[in-house]
C-alpha cells in the first residue's frame, strides 16, 4: 500500500476563477476516488516553514512573496515573476504555497524514516519555480525542497518528470549537483513553454550526464512516447542507482489537454505508472514520492489521476464512471464526457504523420544517448 497526503488548505492555492491551475481539479479527483468506493483519509501534513523554503529559494524572493501576500504593492514584483498572468498575486499566497511544499516535504520525511515506501502527494508538482523567480503557475518549488531534504539525508535522488512541460525549475536548481539525476520527458521546447529541456542540457562540472531530457515532437502518440521512455529511463536509473525516485506526475500529456500537443491516452498513463513503480522497485528499493502537477482538461485530469491512485494502491480499474460523480461535476466536465473511466476508442484522435514523428523522436533519443553515454561509465 501507500500513503496519501492532502489537506483542505490546498484549495487556497488559487489564482482565480479564469486561471487554468484550479484547485477544483484535485477536488474532482478526490470525489471520484470516493465515489468509486474507496475510503480515502489522507494525511494532513504541516505547512513548510520559512526555513524550509529558504533551502532552495533566495531570501529576497521569499520576502517579496510575503510582502505582496500582505497587500504591500511593489513595482519590482514582475522582476520576480509575480503579478503576471501566469502568476497573479492573491491574498494568502505565501501560506497557500507553503501548505503544498509542506505536503511534499512531509512525504519525503516519511520515506526517510522508513515509515512508508510509496507516497502520493495530492498537490504540489510546482516544477517551474526558480531560485528567485515564480514561473508557470509555480511560486515555491516543493519538489526541489523535498529533493534537498533527501540530499541532506545523504541519499542519491532520481527525479522523473512526466509533465507535458519541461521540469526546468528542478533541473536548474540541481544542474551542478552530482547526487541528483533529473529526467524529463516532455513536448519539445522548440514548440512549447518553457522553451528548455533540449538534449544538450546535460549538467555542469562533476554533474555532467546528470541532466537528461527527452524532448518529443508535438502530437507524439502513446506507443512512440512509451518507446522513448523505455529507451532512456531504465538505463539511466540502472546507471545512477538512486536511493529514492521523485516523480512529478502531471497529466497534461493527455491528448485532450488544451495547453499542449502530446497525445497520450488514459491507457498509456496506466502503462506508464506501472512501469514507473516497477523501476522504483528495481532501482530505488521501492521508494517513490509522487506529486501531481499540470493538467488542464477537467475530465481527462480527474480520470488520469484516479488511474494513478488506483495503480499505486494495487486496485482494479473499473470500466465506468459513477453517475453521481458525473452529475455533480457536469458543469466542469461538459456534456460529452461519456461513461467510461478509460478513453473509449472512438475518442482517441487519429493523427497523420506518425511515421515521420516517430523517426524524429528516435533520432532525438539516439542523439541524447550519444551525448550522455560518455558520462554513464
Amino acid at each position: 500500500m501507500a500513503a496519501l497526503i492532502h489537506r483542505p488548505e490546498y484549495a487556497g492555492y488559487d489564482f482565480g476563477p479564469e486561471h487554468p491551475f484550479t484547485p477544483a481539479r484535485v477536488e474532482m479527483l478526490l470525489d471520484l476516488i470516493r465515489c468509486l468506493g474507496h475510503d480515502v483519509t489522507p494525511i494532513a501534513a504541516p505547512a513548510a516553514t520559512r526555513e524550509d523554503i529558504l533551502t532552495v529559494h533566495d531570501e529576497a524572493y521569499v520576502a517579496m512573496v510575503e510582502s505582496l501576500d500582505q497587500g504591500i504593492p511593489d513595482l519590482e514584483a514582475d522582476r520576480f515573476g509575480l503579478g503576471t498572468p501566469d502568476n497573479p498575486i492573491f491574498p494568502g499566497m505565501d501560506l497557500a504555497a507553503r501548505w503544498l511544499v509542506g505536503g511534499t516535504l512531509h512525504g519525503a520525511r516519511m520515506l526517510m524514516t522508513g515509515q512508508e515506501r510509496r507516497v502520493l502527494q495530492l498537490g504540489g508538482g510546482l516544477h517551474h519555480a526558480q531560485k528567485a523567480h515564480a514561473a508557470g503557475f509555480c511560486l515555491y518549488n516543493d519538489l526541489a525542497v523535498a529533493i534537498r531534504a533527501f540530499v541532506d539525508h545523504g541519499w542519491r535522488v532520481a527525479y522523473l518528470d512526466i509533465d507535458l512541460h519541461h521540469g526546468d525549475g528542478v533541473q536548474n536548481l540541481f544542474y551542478g549537483h552530482s547526487q541528483v539525476l533529473t529526467l524529463s520527458i516532455h513536448e519539445s521546447g522548440h514548440y512549447l513553454y518553457p522553451g528548455t529541456g533540449h538534449i544538450q542540457e546535460v549538467g555542469n562540472g562533476s554533474a555532467r550526464g546528470m541532466s537528461v531530457n527527452i524532448p518529443l515532437e508535438p502530437f507524439t502518440e502513446a506507443g512512440d512516447y512509451l518507446e522513448a521512455f523505455e529507451s532512456v529511463v531504465p538505463r539511466a536509473l540502472a546507471w545512477f542507482s538512486p536511493d529514492v525516485l521523485v516523480v512529478q506526475a502531471g497529466a497534461d500529456a493527455h491528448f485532450a489537454d488544451p495547453l499542449g500537443d502530446l497525445a497520450l491516452t488514459t491507457q498509456a498513463f496506466q502503462a506508464l505508472y506501472q512501469r514507473i513503480f516497477g523501476l522504483a522497485d528495481a532501482h530505488a528499493q521501492g521508494r517513490v514520492l509522487l506529486t501531481l502537477g499540470g493538467g488542464y482538461e477537467a475530465q481527462a485530469v480527474a480520470r488520469v489521476w484516479t488511474i494513478l491512485y488506483l495503480t499505486l494502491m494495487g486496485r482494479a480499474i473499473p470500466e465506468r464512471l459513477p453517475a453521481e460523480w458525473l452529475d455533480r461535476w457536469r458543469h466542469l466536465l461538459g456534456p460529452d464526457i461519456g461513461q467510461d473511466l478509460h478513453d473509449p476508442e472512438s475518442a482517441i484522435p487519429e493523427l497523420a504523420g506518425r511515421e515521420a514523428r516517430a523517426r524524429r523522436n528516435r533520432d532525438v533519443v539516439a542523439r541524447l544517448l550519444d551525448s550522455v553515454r560518455p558520462y554513464w561509465i
